[in-house]
C-alpha cells in the first residue's frame, strides 16, 4: 500500500499564489492580512509576480486604506497590470459584500447616545462614496434610530436638500426627532456656510413640528464632525 506523502506544515513550501489559502486553511481568515486576502481573491498572478504581490501593491497604492480601496472603480482596478475585468469585477463584489454586511448590521434600532453612535448608524452609508449624499437618521422618544434616509444625491462638492422631504418623512414615521448626516468626499470636515445655514433653517423648521434637530455631522475619511459637539447647533 503505498505510503500517504506528508503534509507540509510550512507555509514556504507552498507556491506563493497559494500560501493565503494554506493559511486561511490551518490558522483561520483572522490571521490574513488585508494583502493576503485581496490576494485570494485575485487567484492567480502572472509571470512577473504573484498573485500576494499584486495584491500588496494594489493595498499600497491606497495607504493600506480599506475605504479607499472599496472607491476603486472596475477601471481604476483594471490599471494593475495582472488584473482583468474578471478579477476586478470579483474583488468589487467582495468589497460590496462587505459593505452591505455593515449596512445590514445598522439596520437594528440602534440606540444614540452621543454622536460617535450617531457616525457609527450612518458611517456604511457614505464612507465609500465618491459623491455627496445627504442622509437622516429619523429617531424615536428612546432615541433609537427607526429610520435612515437618503434625502439627497449631489456632485463632487454639494447637494441640495428640500426641507419638505426631509418633514414629510418624519412625520410619516412619528418620528421625534432626528439627526442631519453628510459626507464630505474631499475628507475636509469643515462646515461651509451652506452647511450652517441650512441647519439653522431645519431646526427652525423643526420646532414648529416639535421635531427635534439633534445634530448635524460631517462624515470624512473615517471620521467626523458633529455639530452639537462643536457648539454649532
Amino acid at each position: 500500500m503505498p505510503r500517504k506523502e506528508k503534509e507540509s506544515s510550512s507555509i514556504k513550501s507552498w507556491a506563493a499564489d497559494d500560501q493565503p489559502r494554506y493559511k486561511l486553511l490551518h490558522k483561520g481568515r483572522h490571521s490574513l492580512s488585508d494583502s493576503e486576502l485581496l490576494a485570494i481573491l485575485i487567484g492567480s498572478g502572472g509571470v512577473a509576480q504573484s498573485a500576494v504581490e499584486l495584491a500588496r501593491q494594489i493595498v499600497q497604492s491606497v495607504d493600506t486604506d480599506l475605504e479607499q480601496l472599496a472607491r476603486l472603480t472596475l477601471g481604476d482596478l483594471m490599471k494593475f497590470k495582472g488584473i482583468g475585468e474578471a478579477k476586478a469585477i470579483t474583488i468589487a463584489a467582495a468589497l460590496e459584500l462587505g459593505r452591505r454586511r455593515q449596512m445590514n448590521i445598522g439596520k437594528q434600532k440602534v440606540l444614540i447616545k452621543d454622536s460617535l453612535s450617531a457616525y457609527e448608524a450612518i458611517a456604511p452609508h457614505l464612507l465609500d462614496k465618491n459623491h455627496e449624499e445627504f442622509w437622516i437618521l429619523y429617531l424615536n422618544r428612546s432615541n433609537r434610530v427607526i429610520f435612515r434616509f437618503c434625502a439627497s444625491v449631489g456632485g463632487v462638492a454639494a447637494t441640495y436638500v428640500d426641507p419638505k422631504v426631509i418633514f414629510a418623512k418624519a412625520v410619516e414615521l412619528f418620528a421625534s426627532s432626528l439627526i442631519l448626516c453628510h459626507n464630505h468626499p474631499s475628507g475636509q470636515l469643515r462646515p461651509s456656510s451652506h452647511d450652517i445655514n441650512l441647519t439653522r433653517k431645519l431646526q427652525e423648521a423643526g420646532k414648529v413640528l416639535d421635531i427635534v434637530v439633534a445634530d448635524h455631522l460631517i462624515i470624512g475619511d473615517q471620521s467626523y464632525l458633529s455639530f452639537a459637539d462643536e457648539g454649532l447647533m
